[in-house]
C-alpha cells in the first residue's frame, strides 16, 4: 500500500497475486477431453473437502481411474486416426508426383525413338545423363516405400497396443431395471420389484412380478407401450386377473402422469444414495416404498394425508 499526491493505491502482494487453486481450474485445460475434466474434477472435488477415502470406496476409486484411463485411451486412438488419416493424404500427393515422373519418362523415351528414327543424332552422352537420373529416382521410390512399410507396421503396432489396454480398462457394469407400481387413487406405491437382468429383462419376469403385487380390486392397468407390456404373456395375464389394459398414447407420457412424477420422486431420492449390490439397492427401494407410502401427499384429495392413510380410510368406507 502506498500513496502519493494525495491518491492511495492499493496493490496486492506477491503471494496474493497467485491465483488460488480450486476443482473447477480443470476446465481451463485444453488438453484434457470434456469426460477426462469431468472425471478429474470430481476427483479433485472429494480431495479438496479431504474425503476421498472416506466417500469413494476403493472398488469406486477403481473405477474412476479406469475412466480417466479409458478416456485417455480413446483419446489417443482418435489422435492416431487423424494421424493416419494425414499419413495417407501426404503419400497419395507422393504418389501422384511419381506417376507424373514415370508419364514424364515414358514421353521422353518415345521422343528419343522418334528423333532415332527421324535420323536424328542426339548429343553425344545424353541417354546416360537421363538413365543414371531415371536410375537415381527409382532407388528413391524403393527407398520411399520401404519407408512406408516401416510406418505402417509401426502405426499397426501403436493401434494394437491402444485396443489392448482399452480391452484391459473396459469397465464392466450391470444394468438393473426397476418396476414402478402405483395406485393411481390412493397414490400408493405398490411396490419396486427388481431385475438384475436389466435390459434383458424378459416379459415373463415382469407378469411373475406383478401377480404377486396387483391388487385383486384392480380395473385397469395403465403402462406405456414397452414390449413387456405388449407381448402376449401379459395380454394372457390381463384376462386371467380380469383388468382392463389401457395403453397410452405413443410419445406422450404426460399421459401416465402420475406415474411419471412418481418416477421422478424415486430418481430424487436415489440422488444422493450409493450401492454396490443389488441387495443394497433392494433395502434402499424398501425404504423409499415406507417413506413414500407414509408420508403426506399432496395429490391426495384429503389434505395431509399420507397414501395408506388415505388407503385405510377409504376400506371404512
Amino acid at each position: 500500500m502506498s500513496g502519493s499526491s494525495g491518491k492511495l493505491v492499493v496493490e496486492r502482494s506477491a503471494q496474493e497475486k497467485v491465483e488460488a487453486w480450486y476443482p473447477g481450474r480443470v476446465f481451463a485445460d485444453e488438453t484434457l477431453s470434456y469426460e477426462e475434466a469431468m472425471v478429474q474434477f470430481v476427483v479433485d472435488s472429494h480431495a479438496e473437502a479431504g474425503a476421498v477415502e472416506a466417500e469413494l470406496s476403493p472398488e469406486a476409486a477403481e473405477r474412476v481411474r479406469a475412466k480417466v484411463e479409458k478416456a485417455a485411451l480413446r483419446r489417443a486412438e482418435e489422435e492416431l486416426k487423424v494421424e493416419r488419416r494425414q499419413v495417407r493424404k501426404h503419400r497419395s500427393q507422393e504418389d501422384s508426383a511419381w506417376q507424373g515422373r514415370r508419364a514424364e519418362r515414358r514421353r521422353q523415351q518415345e521422343a528419343r525413338e522418334s528423333q532415332r528414327i527421324a535420323g536424328i543424332k542426339l548429343p553425344h552422352g545424353s541417354k546416360k545423363v537421363r538413365d543414371e537420373a531415371w536410375q537415381y529416382k527409382r532407388q528413391r521410390r524403393r527407398q520411399q516405400l520401404a519407408k512406408r512399410k516401416q510406418e505402417d507396421e509401426q502405426w499397426r503396432q501403436r493401434r494394437r497396443e491402444i485396443r489392448e489396454r482399452l480391452q484391459r480398462t473396459r469397465v464392466t457394469t450391470a444394468w438393473i431395471a426397476i418396476l414402478l407400481i402405483t395406485d393411481n387413487c390412493t397414490r400408493q406405491c405398490l411396490g419396486l420389484p427388481l431385475f438384475v437382468a436389466g435390459a434383458h429383462v424378459t416379459a415373463e419376469t415382469v407378469v411373475d412380478a406383478l401377480r404377486v403385487l396387483l391388487p385383486a380390486e384392480l380395473q385397469f392397468l395403465i403402462s406405456d407401450r414397452g414390449t413387456h407390456f405388449t407381448a402376449k404373456v401379459f395380454q394372457q395375464l390381463a384376462q386371467d386377473e380380469e383388468f382392463i389394459h389401457v395403453l397410452i398414447a405413443r410419445h406422450r407420457p404426460q399421459s401416465n402422469g402420475i406415474a411419471e412424477r412418481f418416477v421422478r420422486t424415486l430418481k430424487e431420492w436415489l440422488r444422493d444414495k450409493s450401492w454396490q449390490s443389488p441387495e443394497v439397492l433392494a433395502a434402499l427401494l424398501q425404504q423409499f416404498e415406507w417413506a413414500y407410502n407414509n408420508r403426506p401427499h399432496q395429490g391426495l384429495p384429503t389434505p395431509g394425508l399420507s397414501p395408506n392413510e388415505f388407503a385405510n380410510r377409504l376400506c371404512l368406507i
